[in-house]
């Protein structure tokens, strides 16, 4: 299972497109309404999540992901749920991933990054104290996964895929929606 914590103010193409890709590998997605069942984003759109918090089971969590956008970044790190649930991944070694502003303001606010790879959305870096800041579409170090931005929503999901599915399911999803890796 991967869950998506969608909070409000969250990039809509960087939460749906990883989303999508998972699902058409025939990944077990849920997306995760941190402030409530529908979720607005960043450009105003509305999406219902498919579970509150309360019914999460990170003991069946493969990954999570963290969109980015503003202020969904911050809404995530101010949810203790989200802060919890990274903190119990990360003791177990389960993949995190991120996108955008959430490696910054998220995942470096937790000093979790330190010492690592990581990406973000360019001028945020700072944001990541203690990391290595790429300009790249995605960095993987460990079982942590960044994405740079909207652009990377793609790339990353990808990975993700692969990570859990397989190069070659990956690849062949790749194909299937005309994205060349």
């Amino acid at each position: 299972m991967v869950y998506v914590f969608l909070a409000e103010g969250f990039e809509e193409v960087e939460a749906l497109i990883p989303v999508d890709l998972l699902r058409r590998s025939g990944v077990a997605v849920q997306t995760v309404g941190v402030t409530g069942k529908t979720v607005v984003s960043s450009h105003q759109v509305p999406i219902t999540a498919d579970v509150l918090p309360e019914e999460v089971d990170l003991d069946t969590a493969e990954m999570i992901y963290l969109p980015g956008g503003l202020p969904g970044a911050h809404n995530l790190h101010d949810s203790a749920f989200v802060r919890e649930c990274i903190e119990k991944m990360d003791a177990r070694g389960a993949y995190i991933a991120a996108i955008c502003a959430a490696p910054s303001v998220v995942l470096g606010k937790m000093g979790m990054l330190n010492g690592r790879c990581a990406t973000c959305y360019p001028g945020m870096e700072s944001g990541m104290e203690g990391a290595e800041a790429k300009p790249v579409p995605f960095v993987q170090d460990g079982h942590f996964i960044t994405g740079r931005g909207a652009g990377a929503a793609f790339a990353l999901g990808l990975q993700m895929c692969e990570l859990l599915c397989g190069k070659q399911k990956a690849d062949a999803t790749a194909a299937a929606v005309c994205y060349e890796r």
